[in-house]
C-alpha cells in the first residue's frame, strides 16, 4: 500500500491519542519505519500490525481500530484536493459508490502500483443497496466500512448503517480474492426518484424512429456487440480492419480474442459485465490470435501459427511466440491494442455494446497498431489527447521516472538513516548510561545530570601476573586484556551492574547508580566471583595464565558527565578511592571487600573469611574480608 494511507494513521493517532501512545504503538508492531513517504510503498500487513498495537494498548477493539483507520484516510485525503474527485462523480452516495472503480482507475497515473479493489452495486432501493467488495488483500473489511461511513457522513451528510450480509475467499488463477458483501442502510430516496425522471423521460423519446446498429457501430468503430453468450455479432468497422477484414471476429467468443485488463481480479463473465456497467472497462485486443495460420506443408511466411501442446503459438524469425506476449515491445504491426471504455446494456436485444476507443498514448504508437488518426472517433477527443501526448508525454514520463527514483533513494536513505541511527545509540550508550543520555538529548545541561547517591557499591579489577618489558610482551597484555574484558562486558549487563570505564589494566564498574538498586553490594559481589570463575576458565592464544585481583567497597558517591569531546559518565568521592585502595591492596586470584559492603551482603549466601586489619592510604588500619563462593551457590 501507497505510505498516504499510513500518513493517514500516524496523523490522526498523534492527533487524538497523542504522540506517546503512538511510538507505544510503532515499537510494540516492531514497525521499523518512523516516517511515511506519501509516495512509497509499503508492505500490506504494516496496517493490521499497528491496529493490533493500538487495541492492546487502549483495550479496544482490532476491528473499531480498522474501522477508524478507514475515516482516517477520508478525512486525509481531503488535504490532497481528493474530495473534489469524489464529489464529482454524481450527485448522489449511489453515484459515488458506482464509480468507485473509475476513481481507482484515474488515480493509476499518480499511483501506479496501487492494488486498488473492486467494488459494484447488485440490488439498490430506497433504503439503500448490497454493495460487493472484492480485493487481494485480506482483513480490511471494517476499514472499508469505516471509510465508506465517513464519505456518507462527511461529503454526502448521509447518516449510513453498514452490516456485513457475507464474506469469503476465493482463489482466481494465483490470487487469493476476499469478497465481502455489505448491506448499506441509508436514505436513497432521491437516487431513486431521479432514476425515476430519467426512465419517464425515456419513454417520451421511444417515439423516435428507430435506427439499425449498423449505424451505431459506424459512429463508434472500435465497438463489440457481444450477447449473452459471450459471442461477438457485431463490430465498428475500424475494429474489423485492424482484425484484417472480413467476418474473422463474428459469432466467436469474446474470449477468444480480447483478454480482459480493467477491472482487475474478475472474470470475463456475463454476470460481471452487467454488474459492472457503470465501471470503465479496459479490453486488450489479442493480434496474435487474428494472423492467420497457413496449412499444408508450404510453410514459408515469415510469420505462421502453430499449434503445439494445443496452445496457438506463432513463429516470427523462426522463434515461437504467445499471442499474449504480443505487447507495445513486440513485432511492429502486430502488437496488442488496448480497448477502454464503457459496457452499456441494450435491453431489447438482451446483448451489451463495448462503446470505446484505442489507448494510444501518442503518435508514436500509430504505426506499431497499425492505427492512423482517421481510425479514431470524429466526434471524441481521440485525436486531440493523441497530438497532445505525442508533446508531452515523453516529459510525463521523464518526471515520472525521476520521482520513482527519488522515492527509491529516499527509501534507502531511511534504511541508513535507521541503522546509523541505532550504531550512534550504541556507541553513545557505551560511553554514558541510557538514562542520563537521554536527559541530555532534551537539551538540559550537563550539569544537571550531576547527582549524589547515598550509597553505591564500586568494584577495581586488575590483570596481574604480565611482564611488558618488549614490544612482544606489549602486544600480547593487550590481546589477554581485550580478552578478559570483552568477557567482563559481557557479565555486567546480566548482574544490573554499570561499566565506568577501563584504565591500563584496571577494570571499574559500579552498582547502584545510575539506577538505584538495594541489592547493589550483591551484584557487584555477584559479578566479581563470577569475573574469578570466567577467567580461570578463558583460554588465551599465547597460554598465558590469566589472574585478577578485585577490590569493592560501598559507600556515597557524586556522579556526572564530565568532558565535551569524548564525554564520560563519571564517579568522585572517598568511596572510589577506597575502592581502589581495596584492590591495590587484593591478592591475585582473589575478592577484597570492606566492612562496609560486607555488611550489606546477605547472610548465608557467601563464604567469608576475615583477613584482619589492612593498611590502606589515607584510612590507617581498617577491616577487610575475603569472600568466596559457596559450593552450592548457582550462577
Amino acid at each position: 500500500m501507497y505510505g498516504m494511507l499510513l500518513e493517514s494513521v500516524q496523523h490522526f493517532v498523534q492527533l487524538e491519542y497523542g504522540d506517546e501512545i503512538w511510538q507505544k504503538a510503532l515499537q510494540l508492531s516492531e514497525c521499523k519505519y518512523t516516517v511515511f513517504n506519501t509516495h512509497q510503498v509499503y508492505p500490506d500487513h504494516i496496517m493490521g500490525c499497528l491496529a493490533s498495537a493500538l487495541a492492546q494498548i487502549t483495550s479496544q477493539s482490532y476491528e473499531s481500530f480498522m474501522n477508524f483507520f478507514g475515516k482516517c484516510f477520508v478525512r486525509f485525503f481531503s488535504n490532497y484536493g481528493y474530495d473534489v474527485t469524489i464529489k464529482a462523480t454524481g450527485r448522489h452516495f449511489t453515484d459515488f459508490l458506482e464509480n468507485v472503480d473509475n476513481i481507482h482507475i484515474q488515480f493509476a497515473l499518480s499511483y501506479p502500483k496501487m492494488k486498488s479493489p473492486s467494488m459494484y452495486l447488485t440490488e439498490v432501493d430506497e433504503n439503500g443497496c448490497v454493495l460487493v467488495y472484492r480485493s487481494g488483500r485480506q482483513g480490511f473489511t471494517h476499514y472499508v466500512m469505516g471509510q465508506l461511513d465517513e464519505v456518507a457522513e462527511d461529503i454526502f451528510n448521509l447518516k449510513l448503517e453498514t452490516s456485513v450480509l457475507s464474506q469469503e475467499n476465493v482463489t482466481i488463477g494465483t490470487r487469493n480474492i476476499s469478497i465481502v458483501h455489505f448491506r448499506l442502510n441509508f436514505d436513497n430516496s432521491q437516487y431513486i426518484s431521479a432514476k425515476k425522471a430519467e426512465t419517464a423521460a425515456h419513454l417520451e423519446t421511444r417515439q423516435l424512429a428507430p435506427f439499425s446498429c449498423s449505424l451505431l457501430l459506424e459512429m463508434f468503430p472500435f465497438a463489440i456487440l457481444f450477447n449473452s453468450m459471450l459471442e461477438i455479432v457485431g463490430c465498428g468497422e475500424r475494429l474489423i480492419q485492424v482484425a484484417g477484414g472480413g467476418n474473422k471476429l463474428l459469432k466467436q467468443s469474446v474470449p477468444k480474442f480480447f483478454r480482459l485488463r480493467r477491472p482487475k481480479g474478475i472474470g470475463f463473465t456475463w454476470k460481471n459485465i452487467i454488474n459492472l456497467k457503470s465501471v470503465m472497462f479496459e479490453i486488450e485486443l489479442l493480434r496474435g490470435e487474428l494472423v492467420p495460420k497457413k496449412e499444408g506443408s508450404n510453410l514459408t511466411a515469415e510469420n505462421t501459427l502453430s499449434d503445439k501442446a494445443g496452445t496457438r503459438e506463432i513463429e516470427i524469425d523462426g522463434k515461437s511466440i504467445s499471442p499474449y506476449a504480443l505487447r507495445r515491445d513486440s513485432q511492429p504491426g502486430l502488437k496488442n491494442i488496448l480497448l477502454k471504455g464503457q459496457m452499456r446494456y441494450l435491453d431489447d436485444i438482451n446483448a451489451v455494446i463495448y462503446l470505446c476507443s484505442p489507448v494510444v498514448n501518442d503518435i508514436n504508437e500509430l504505426p506499431d497498431q497499425s492505427l492512423y488518426l482517421n481510425d479514431l472517433n470524429q466526434h471524441g477527443l481521440g485525436k486531440e489527447m493523441v497530438l497532445a501526448g505525442w508533446q508531452h508525454n515523453s516529459k510525463l514520463g521523464l518526471m515520472f521516472d525521476k520521482a520513482e527514483q527519488r522515492a527509491t533513494e529516499l527509501e534507502n536513505n531511511y534504511s541508513l538513516l535507521d541503522t546509523w541511527k541505532r550504531r550512534g545509540d550504541d556507541l553513545l550508550y557505551s560511553m554514558i548510561p541510557m538514562t542520563v543520555a537521554d536527559r541530555l538529548r532534551t537539551g538540559k545541561s550537563p550539569l544537571s545530570t550531576c547527582e549524589s547517591f547515598d550509597c553505591v557499591t564500586i568494584m577495581f579489577s586488575e590483570l596481574v601476573g604480565f611482564n611488558s618489558t618488549t614490544v612482544q610482551d606489549i602486544m600480547e597484555l593487550v590481546s589477554t586484556m581485550n580478552a578478559v574484558f570483552s568477557c567482563f562486558d559481557s557479565l555486567v549487563d546480566k548482574y544490573h551492574v554499570y561499566k565506568v570505564e577501563t584504565v591500563g589494566q584496571v577494570y571499574m564498574a559500579v552498582s547502584g547508580a545510575p539506577e538505584s538498586s538495594e541489592n547493589h553490594a550483591q551484584n557487584i559481589c555477584d559479578v566479581s566471583l563470577c569475573m574469578m570463575r570466567h577467567v580461570k576458565q578463558l583460554q588465551i592464544p599465547s597460554g598465558t595464565k590469566v589472574d585478577v585481583r578485585i577490590g569493592i567497597h560501598s559507600g556515597p558517591v557524586v556522579a556526572g558527565v564530565v568532558g565535551i569531546k569524548v564525554p564520560r559518565y563519571c564517579f568522585f568521592g572517598d568511596t572510589v578511592n577506597t575502592a581502589s585502595r581495596m584492590q591495590s591492596t587484593s591478592s591475585p586470584g582473589m575478592v577484597h571487600v570492606s566492612k562496609q559492603t560486607k555488611e550489606k551482603l546477605p547472610k548465608d549466601r557467601y563464604v567469608t573469611q576475615n583477613r584482619g586489619l589492612v593498611k590502606l592510604k589515607g584510612k590507617g588500619e581498617v577491616a577487610t574480608f575475603w569472600i568466596f563462593e559457596k559450593p552450592t551457590a548457582v550462577e
